[in-house]
């Protein structure tokens, strides 16, 4: 989903200022911040308070005095931050943060509901009212609070640099004194939003790129980047609803990575670029060992579904490792690899779903608004949202609309596609 580049427009409030609470992340690796001091300023401008721990923003290169002159409070305690009624986070809390947690508390961040038990168990113990920003429907109203697609922009990306600097070889075509130099070739398995920026990166860094998704629909955005499309007959189209595509059936995906191992585009390929994802399940596997084995010495696969298990069979999430005489990628979290303008794009997304929230000047958390009821994974100990209590119940039956994404992430965040 598209995420606006502009601060979204807060509605006037009135009444007792709400407390806005922004810790400091302690998940090994993360480097952004819930909010960034421009949303600070519009929040402390609509007469809110905002509590932000010391040294909250240094990873993502945003010092205390810039919250500061965002007109935010920063604290030494951050007992002080978590007494807030809203709690804004990026990763889910820890162990320590969690005993924090209590019924009056509103917390939002990326939560992991459909894919961290543990989490999830602790969520609905607290008590707490938790917004989960995995959850946000994909529905036209509520793009600009899509942080899975904000974040799938920064992986995709991400990514496309990553191969660029893996790549024993230029991207680009270059003639010299000493001759000329063929372009690179990337091809890109996953058109969602993480895909199709690997994919216009991957463009303007020069290389020759191709695209592949299971969603013909998509073609013509592929093709509007300047990217071939790659079609593999016998595979199926499987558009899915919401943007996603549909669960592809056993047989299909056999047949779907035959295909992959088999195609030129992917065999002739300097760069390959996998970004599908299957919300709250494992990634789809699409490249086998037999379909690495067929790459040419010196080919590097950039698994953006790592921290799902991986699109490559050979994939070691966070790890680089070559096999077959191809580099193999499995990069974890990249968002927070550009933490300041991800942290940006975040505190966006975060900034127009408490512009839903705050009615009149005080927090309104309304479960007949769609967006909210679909938000909202967890509230006064029961666990609201079909995907999430299947994770704890699994005899339950998923919900339908757990389907097949191309994207980070990654719509990822499709994208975290």
């Amino acid at each position: 989903m598209a995420t606006s580049s502009q601060l979204p427009v807060m509605r006037n409030t009135v009444g007792a200022p709400m407390k806005i609470g922004v810790p400091r992340e302690t998940e090994p690796g993360e480097r952004r911040v819930g909010l960034v001091p421009e949303v600070v300023r519009t929040l402390v401008g609509r007469e809110h308070e905002v509590l932000v721990e010391s040294g909250a923003g240094e990873a993502a290169l945003i010092p205390d005095a810039a919250f500061d002159d965002a007109g935010a409070s920063v604290v030494d305690d951050p007992g002080q931050v978590w007494d807030a009624e809203v709690v804004v986070k990026v990763a889910a809390p820890t162990e320590d943060e969690f005993r924090r947690l209590g019924p009056e508390t509103v917390l939002i961040g990326l939560l992991r509901p459909f894919t961290d038990a543990a989490v999830l168990a602790a969520l609905r113990d607290s008590g707490a009212t938790a917004l989960a920003l995995e959850a946000v429907p994909r529905i036209s109203r509520a793009q600009s609070m899509d942080a899975l697609s904000s974040q799938s922009n920064v992986a995709g990306y991400r990514g496309a640099l990553i191969a660029a600097t893996e790549l024993g070889r230029f991207f680009p075509g270059l003639m010299t004194a000493a001759g000329s130099v063929r372009p690179g070739t990337v091809l890109v398995l996953g058109a969602g939003v993480a895909g199709l920026q690997a994919i216009a990166t991957a463009r303007r860094l020069g290389a020759e790129v191709g695209g592949f998704d299971v969603r013909p629909e998509v073609a013509e955005q592929v093709k509007s980047l300047g990217a071939k499309w790659l079609q593999l007959e016998g595979v199926g189209e499987a558009s899915g609803e919401g943007g996603y595509a549909r669960a592809l059936t056993e047989d299909e995906q056999t047949t779907q990575r035959e295909l992959l191992a088999k195609s030129m585009e992917v065999t002739g390929a300097d760069v390959v670029i996998s970004t599908a994802l299957v919300p709250g399940a494992p990634a789809p596997l699409l490249l086998t060992e037999d379909a690495v084995r067929r790459l040419k010495p010196g080919a590097v696969v950039v698994d953006l579904a790592a921290e799902s298990g991986g699109n490559c069979e050979l994939t070691e999430p966070g790890e680089t490792v070559v096999r077959h005489d191809v580099r193999i990628v499995g990069p974890l979290n990249l968002p927070s690899s550009l933490p300041e303008h991800a942290s940006t794009l975040y505190a966006r997304n975060v900034a127009s779903l408490l512009d839903l929230l705050i009615s009149d000047g005080e927090l309104d958390i309304d479960l007949g608004d769609e967006v909210v009821s679909g938000t909202c994974v967890v509230r006064e100990g029961e666990i609201r949202h079909e995907q999430a209590r299947a994770l704890l119940e699994p005899n339950q039956q998923q919900d339908s609309t757990t389907e097949t994404s191309t994207d980070q992430s990654h719509d990822d965040q499709e994208d975290s596609s």
